[in-house]
């Protein structure tokens, strides 16, 4: 009877069965996101998590100390008299920047949504803000918000005798939010107009053919199918509302008094002119609370006010 003869088993596992097709698609895929979760870790985990250390030490970098102050910086915030006016502040300007941007970047989509000859050209003209330089386009609205600046001159023609712009209270924070909605009206303006060319025209034509008119038209088609974007918009929006910088240091300078100091510019002033980083960075943790809670009550709020098709 013949004996068959037996393989000898290999003892361990070759490293091809260890690669699989899921573990190569896995690592690759990895590797694709690793230079993005490498940047959130570095540049926004981290430093968050040293916002929050340094906001429980006094750091005085003349003195080079750095001690720790427990909730001290805290208690120096509830007890701030400047903060309600510094808070109150912000939220005139966001408020009126989210109103007036929205607004008027629906209107522009809507008129500029026609199909007329040139329209190409306006779109590109209302645009062009967005990609000017920040600083550069504050400058020249600085200039011409002056006492004697180009706004006032035109006034003048008609025999009005135009304000102070920047040094009242009134007038300087509704210019820094003319400032600002000028400036980045156009991004909000091409979302609005791809929302409203992805509507289907033939839900116009249905609601034409009932006799609704062009009111009721937008008001029941329009704007519930743009409802998306109108949520992303505002959303971008009032987040980098509370995030201006550039356009009040430019303009105001925080002024008159406290009128346009808008929280982003108190925290600046207390950590980097007034040298108190600890609570420069406590301003900064309420900032970012602020944020989130207002981000997280916006998303929570789309299900009443935003419709989805699906």
């Amino acid at each position: 009877m013949a004996v068959v003869p037996q393989t000898a088993r290999p003892e361990g596992r070759s490293s091809s069965s260890f690669w699989t097709v899921a573990r190569r698609d896995s690592l690759a895929g990895l590797l694709f996101i690793a230079p993005q979760l490498i940047g959130i870790t570095l540049f926004v985990l981290i430093p968050l998590c040293l916002v929050f250390w340094y906001s429980l030490h006094e750091w005085n970098v003349l003195a080079n100390t750095f001690t720790y102050t427990g909730a001290t910086n805290y208690q120096m915030l509830l007890e701030d008299p400047s903060l309600p006016s510094v808070l109150g502040a912000t939220a005139v300007f966001s408020a009126g920047l989210v109103i007036f941007n929205l607004s008027l970047a629906l209107l522009l989509a809507v008129l500029l949504n026609q199909k007329l000859a040139g329209i190409t050209i306006f779109r590109t003209l209302f645009f062009s803000p967005v990609v000017v330089s920040l600083v550069a386009w504050t400058i020249v609205w600085g200039f011409l918000l002056q006492k004697n600046g180009g706004i006032n001159g035109v006034l003048l023609v008609f025999g009005i005798e135009g304000p102070n712009w920047l040094r009242e209270p009134v007038t300087a924070m509704i210019s820094v939010i003319v400032v600002q909605v000028f400036k980045n009206v156009g991004l909000n303006m091409i979302l609005f107009l791809a929302a409203l060319q992805g509507v289907p025209n033939e839900l116009y034509e249905a609601a034409r053919i009932d006799g609704a008119p062009r009111f009721k038209q937008f008001r029941r088609i329009t704007l519930p199918l743009i409802s998306p974007t109108i949520l992303l918009t505002s959303i971008i929006t009032i987040v980098g509302s509370l995030q201006v910088f550039a356009q009040i240091a430019v303009l105001t300078q925080g002024g008159p008094g406290l009128t346009t100091t808008v929280l982003v510019y108190y925290l600046y002033q207390q950590a980097f002119q007034f040298h108190f980083f600890g609570y420069g960075s406590t301003l900064s943790i309420m900032l970012f609370a602020i944020v989130v809670v207002l981000t997280f009550a916006q998303w929570q709020m789309r299900k009443r006010i935003v419709f989805y098709e699906s």
